[in-house]
């Protein structure tokens, strides 16, 4: 037993089960192959992986050690597979596409599936992280496109294709006591925004593309921002701040997938912070037919998401 990932399901189900015969029942083997199995791992390493004297059984140090080294080493075979898959299958067309996660998990649903099934001589790889991090994958070829939103901040050495807006909205929960009993949406002129900004805000990290158009509004009205707590994840300051540990500004796409809870909704004005959504491509480098189309496919698309 050599494959790193099945060697890693094999300790996690024994390490839940904490019993071998119940994980070998789940996992379709005997117990004593099982039993069998970490016996010859552990003389291999000359020493215990997993501490199964009390219940339930847990990974010794050496077992953390190993544990991670399969982790990595399951890592390391899935991007050397990505990385050999256009050489393996020369006719496939690999597109490895960057995109926030946030966004990805609206967006490249809307995007993908129709795309993939006109095109099933394609292939994607995703690579979800922040925008910055998204633009210097694009410039060095890392990436071969790359999903996001406001372009106005994008590298100029990046070529773009912009389609579908939305506007955001400030998040306003009953813990609120601006919050309006028995309303949902606002009126965009029913609340001073400079009062409304200095209250305690949950926010995005600095790094993400909606931080830096928040921050934006913060500064065009002179106003230091009050931050109670900072997410990686715009879904995650969205839901704390319908929980009402603070207000935030999201966009409709993010509020629609949350469960609906009494919440007021203050739109802000487009000219002060908007979305664009765009798929960049790196200046004078050529595109491959299958991008072509993937480009085409974006530009096409109606993306408008609202809420009512």
């Amino acid at each position: 037993m050599k494959d790193p990932e099945i060697l890693l399901h094999y300790i996690d189900v024994l390490l839940k089960e904490s019993n071998f015969t119940r994980a070998a029942q789940e996992l379709y083997i005997s117990q004593p192959y099982l039993t069998q199995l970490l016996k010859r791992i552990e003389h291999k390493l000359g020493t215990k992986i997993i501490n199964r004297k009390t219940t339930p059984f847990t990974l010794t140090k050496a077992g953390v050690i190993y544990y991670k080294y399969l982790e990595t080493t399951t890592a390391n075979n899935q991007n050397l597979a990505k990385k050999l898959i256009r050489y393996a299958s020369p006719k496939k067309e690999i597109i490895r596409i960057g995109v926030l996660e946030s966004l990805g998990t609206f967006l490249i649903p809307e995007l993908l599936p129709d795309f993939l099934a006109e095109n099933p001589n394609i292939e994607i790889q995703l690579s979800e992280t922040f925008p910055r991090n998204s633009e210097t994958q694009l410039l060095n070829e890392q990436i071969d496109c790359y999903i996001g939103q406001t372009p106005e901040s994008l590298n100029t050495e990046l070529d773009f294709f912009v389609n579908g807006e939305e506007n955001y909205y400030v998040i306003i929960s009953p813990q609120s006591s601006y919050f309006k009993k028995d309303r949902f949406i606002l009126n965009q002129d029913e609340y001073n925004l400079k009062e409304i900004l200095q209250q305690p805000f949950v926010v995005s990290f600095s790094n993400s593309a909606i931080r830096h158009q928040v921050n934006g509004i913060f500064h065009k009205f002179n106003v230091k921002p009050n931050i109670v707590l900072e997410s990686k994840s715009i879904l995650t300051a969205t839901n704390l701040a319908i929980k009402g540990v603070g207000l935030t500004i999201s966009a409709a796409s993010i509020i629609k997938r949350m469960n609906r809870t009494p919440i007021n909704l203050l739109p802000l004005d487009h000219t002060l912070i908007q979305i664009k959504y765009f798929i960049a491509v790196k200046h004078k480098k050529r595109l491959d037919p299958g991008l072509k189309k993937l480009i085409t496919k974006f530009t096409q698309l109606r993306i408008q998401p609202s809420i009512k």
